[in-house]
């Protein structure tokens, strides 16, 4: 009997140990994750997990960053999508290792991502799930989209590496499926079809009639639309404002409140807040804006024009003209026409198209296009601020609209009365409280 019980004791031990390295084996060869997070805050929402499914083949996602944490939270932050896209590559660079590639990239962010796929290729430099999964939607899309940018009266060139240029920016647009082409209206009457976009770029001189009438002609089809205008720069356009229903408002937008940022001109208009739209959505980056038109609506539209650029309340449109020493000498007079801010400069414009093959159309007039150029790309969000507008133009921005998933308790509401007595109840009360426990457990023993 002993013996039968020592042999039974034996077999379960080895029937244990064997169950053990079964479990072994079967985990590494058989992942289960389990998300217990109220409202599965842990896992892809159901929109990243339908963009996922439409990728046919490898992604590779590079990391420029440095060693060190930030890593370890990218690679946390992917491992998400590579559990469903076994496929998906991570791979780090270190950007004090490989400069030369940080400059043709124009990385300057640690931490920026550059995601490949089929040959084409997206840039972030925000880790969050909406942007990410935005960036492998347009991945997935393709196809090259036709940017055609106005030239032949001073307009800033799409392939120019002047500081007024768009060259730089123009160049980082590539890699995503947009090809520029020049439209020079001197050699065509038209714009051509199958045009995505068209870029008006700040003009210099005065457009044709000829010019004017293809544009607006453009506008009446369906077109879409990017006109970036400056101060002063009417160019004989007063045709395409009155059909997009925008009014360029004389003078030069100044803003008071750029000294406490440390701009000493006050024609630079530094933004970190927007108004609520599609193009600035979740946008927390600051932008630069050199030299700035005021714009307004007019009431005969049939656009629903919404502003998604607006300067400060210390801001107002400067009618005399600005010398260096603008700091000391200028002034808000509204005796000489002069306007108030806040002032809106950048409207995004929409409508039912008139072409059968889309259902919208899309305008976005900026009043100032130093902000894209060569000179300026660099400072801030910027860069970012324009492949959104150019992404929201063209109809990427129904891409993933996540809802905010974050945790329903992060928020500790609390008034100064209950502040006060959470302060003095751990600082007083519950000292005096521990001391009262050992009182009477000291008092408890010396009775025995």
């Amino acid at each position: 009997m002993r013996i039968r019980r020592r042999l039974d004791g034996w077999l379960t031990a080895l029937a244990l140990c064997a169950a053990a390295l079964a479990l072994g084996f079967l985990s590494q060869r058989h992942a289960w994750v389990s998300d217990w997070t109220r409202g599965q805050r842990a896992s892809l929402a159901p929109e990243s997990r339908a963009v996922l499914a439409h990728l046919a083949g490898p992604v590779t996602v590079t990391c420029y960053a440095s060693p060190g944490e930030l890593r370890q939270t990218v690679t946390a932050f992917l491992e998400r999508y590579r559990r469903l896209k076994p496929d998906l590559t991570l791979r780090f660079v270190d950007p004090q290792q490989d400069p030369a590639a940080m400059r043709a990239l124009g990385v300057s962010v640690d931490g920026t991502l550059i995601l490949t796929y089929h040959g084409r290729s997206q840039r972030l430099d925000e880790l969050s799930e909406r942007s990410f999964s935005n960036a492998l939607e347009r991945l997935a899309r393709g196809g090259e989209r036709l940017v055609a940018f106005v030239t032949g009266d001073g307009e800033r060139r799409a392939d120019g590496r002047a500081n007024a240029d768009l060259g730089t920016f123009v160049a980082q647009l590539e890699p995503r499926g947009l090809r520029a082409l020049p439209l020079n209206f001197t050699e065509a009457t038209a714009v051509p079809a199958h045009t995505d976009l068209v870029v008006l770029a700040s003009p210099q001189t005065t457009l044709p009639d000829g010019a004017v009438r293809a544009l607006v002609d453009y506008l009446q089809r369906g077109g879409n639309l990017l006109w970036l205008t400056e101060p002063g720069g009417d160019a004989g356009l007063a045709p395409l404002a009155a059909a997009l229903g925008i009014r360029v408002l004389p003078g030069v937008l100044v803003d008071g409140g750029g000294a406490a940022l440390g701009l000493k001109d006050p024609r630079l208009i530094a933004l970190g807040s927007y108004p609520a739209h599609p193009i600035t959505r979740g946008f927390l980056l600051t932008t630069l804006f050199p030299e700035v038109a005021a714009l307004a609506r007019t009431d005969a539209s049939a656009w629903a024009a919404v502003p998604f650029l607006r300067s400060g309340t210390r801001s107002w449109t400067e009618l005399e003209p600005i010398r260096e020493d603008a700091e000391s000498t200028i002034r808000y007079d509204p005796a000489a026409g002069e306007l108030q801010g806040p002032l809106d400069f950048g409207f995004a414009l929409s409508r039912l198209s008139p072409s059968p093959d889309k259902d919208v159309q899309r305008a976005v007039v900026i009043g100032d296009g130093d902000f894209l150029s060569n000179a300026y790309l660099g400072n801030g969000g910027n860069r970012a601020l324009g492949e959104r507008i150019v992404d929201w133009l063209l109809g990427d921005d129904v891409l993933v609209n996540l809802p905010p998933r974050g945790a329903p308790d992060r928020a500790l509401d609390l008034s100064q009365r209950a502040l006060g007595l959470l302060g003095w109840g751990f600082l007083v009360g519950l000292p005096l409280l521990l001391l009262a426990v050992g009182g009477l457990i000291y008092g408890r023993r010396r009775r025995r």
